[in-house]
C-alpha cells in the first residue's frame, strides 16, 4: 500500500496524509487492524487467561472487520454476504432450532469446595426428525463419549444470558432404547462464569440451564476399539473425558462379544489412570461408579494426590502396562493411549509413546483437548 503511494501517487503531488485519510484506505486499515487483533486475542495464552474477554472480542472484532470490508470495496460484498448467511444459518437454524435445549439442573459443590457438579435428566426422543438427520442431532437424541455441550446459565447475571461455555459431558453415554439419560458436567471454578456458578451453587440447588450441543468427535473411542491394550490417562478434570470413554469402550466390547456369540471374553485389556491434585477431587466421581468399573474388569489406577506427594511417574505406569500385556497375534500387541489433562502431562505421555514406538512397540496416542 505504501509502496503504491510512493511509486505512483507521490510523484504527482498526492501527499501521504491525504492518501492515508482517504475513505477507501481508512476502511482497509480498519479491517486489517480488526483482523490482526482477532489473531492476537485468539492465541492460546490469551484465551486461557481471559476467556470471556476473548469470547466478546472474537465476535465483535469479526463483525467489525466484515462491516469495514463491506464498505472498503464493492467487490468484497458477495463474499461478506455469504459469510453473514453462513453465520445466520448456523446460529438461527442449526443451533437455536436443532441443538438448543432448556432443562432443569441440580447443582452440587464437591468436597474440595472449588468444583460444581451439574446434573440434568434429559428425556430422549426415539424418533428422528428430518432436519436432525440432515444437520445433526440435539441433546435429546443422546450423545457419544468425549462429546461436549455449550452451557448457558441465565440466572447468574444479565451478561451470562448470552454467554455459552464449553464443557465435556462427564456421564455415561445413553444406550440404544433408553428413554432418559443423566447428563453430568464437572465445572472447575476459576474467574468469570465458573466462579459465578460456584457462588450461585453455594446458595441454590436447582437452576434452569440451556444446552447447545452435543458437539465433538468419537475418534478416541473408534481408535481404542481397534487396540488390544487401551490405556486412558486423565489429569484432574480430564476424568470428564476418560470415564465416559472407558464405559463406552467396555460397552462396545461386551456388545461385540454378544454379537459374535463367543463364550470367551475379549482378550482386550483396558487401563484407566487418573492423577488428581487433591484427594478430595476423587469426589467428582461417584465411588460406586469406580467400583463398577473395577468389577467389569477394567483396571483403575489412582495414584496418591500430588498436593501431598510427589508427582506420579505416569510414563513408567504406561510402560509397565505395556510390559504386562500378553501378545495377542504373532507376538504383536496393538496399544492405544488416550490422554486428557494438563499440557505437561499430555506432553509427557506423547513423549513416552514416541519412545516406546521407537523401541519397536506397536503403540499410538491421541490427546483429547479443547482447541479454543
Amino acid at each position: 500500500m505504501v509502496a503504491v503511494w510512493y511509486t505512483i501517487l507521490r510523484p504527482v503531488g498526492f501527499g501521504l496524509a491525504r492518501f492515508l485519510l482517504s475513505k477507501i484506505i481508512l476502511l482497509g486499515i480498519g479491517a486489517l487492524v480488526a483482523y490482526e487483533l482477532l489473531y492476537f486475542t485468539s492465541l492460546g495464552s490469551f484465551r486461557q487467561r481471559w476467556y470471556e474477554l476473548f469470547l466478546v472480542l472474537h465476535v465483535s472484532l469479526q463483525i467489525a472487520a466484515l462491516v469495514l470490508l463491506w464498505f472498503h470495496h464493492h467487490g468484497s460484498r458477495p463474499y461478506v454476504g455469504i459469510a453473514l448467511a453462513i453465520f445466520l444459518v448456523d446460529r438461527l437454524v442449526y443451533r437455536m432450532a436443532l441443538k438448543l435445549n432448556t432443562s432443569r439442573a441440580s447443582l452440587e459443590v464437591t468436597k474440595d469446595g472449588g468444583t460444581v457438579v451439574l446434573r440434568s435428566e434429559i428425556r430422549l426422543e426415539q424418533k428422528d426428525r428430518l432436519f436432525g438427520r440432515l444437520l445433526g442431532k440435539g441433546i435429546t437424541k443422546g450423545w457419544e463419549a468425549t462429546e461436549h455441550v455449550f452451557l448457558t446459565v441465565p440466572a447468574l447475571s444479565r451478561k451470562h444470558f448470552i454467554q455459552a461455555h464449553p464443557f465435556t459431558i462427564a456421564s455415561q453415554a445413553p444406550q440404544r432404547g433408553d428413554s432418559e439419560a443423566d447428563l453430568k458436567l464437572i465445572v472447575r471454578a476459576q474467574d468469570g462464569f465458573s466462579g459465578d456458578l460456584l457462588k450461585y451453587a453455594r446458595c441454590h440447588n436447582l437452576v434452569n440451564v440451556r444446552f447447545d450441543g452435543p458437539y465433538g468427535s468419537g475418534s478416541g473411542l473408534h481408535f481404542l476399539q481397534q487396540c488390544d491394550l487401551a490405556i486412558v490417562v486423565a489429569g484432574g478434570s480430564g476424568i470428564a473425558v476418560a470415564l465416559p470413554l472407558v464405559w463406552a469402550l467396555h460397552a462396545s466390547r461386551r456388545e461385540n462379544d454378544l454379537e459374535t456369540c463367543s463364550n470367551m471374553k475379549s482378550a482386550a485389556r483396558t487401563v484407566l489412570i487418573w492423577v488428581v491434585r487433591q484427594e478430595t477431587h476423587t469426589s467428582w466421581v461417584d465411588s460406586v461408579a469406580l467400583q463398577d468399573l473395577r468389577e467389569s474388569g477394567i483396571e483403575v489406577i489412582i495414584p496418591p494426590a500430588t498436593a501431598d506427594n510427589e508427582k506420579p511417574d505416569v510414563p513408567s505406569m504406561i510402560a509397565s502396562c505395556l510390559a504386562a500385556q500378553i501378545p495377542i497375534i504373532a507376538n504383536v500387541t496393538k496399544t492405544g493411549v488416550v490422554c486428557s489433562g494438563p499440557d505437561g502431562m499430555n506432553r509427557a505421555v506423547r513423549n513416552t509413546c514416541a519412545a516406546l514406538s521407537y523401541q519397536g512397540n506397536y503403540i499410538d496416542v491421541e490427546v483429547e483437548k479443547y482447541g479454543w
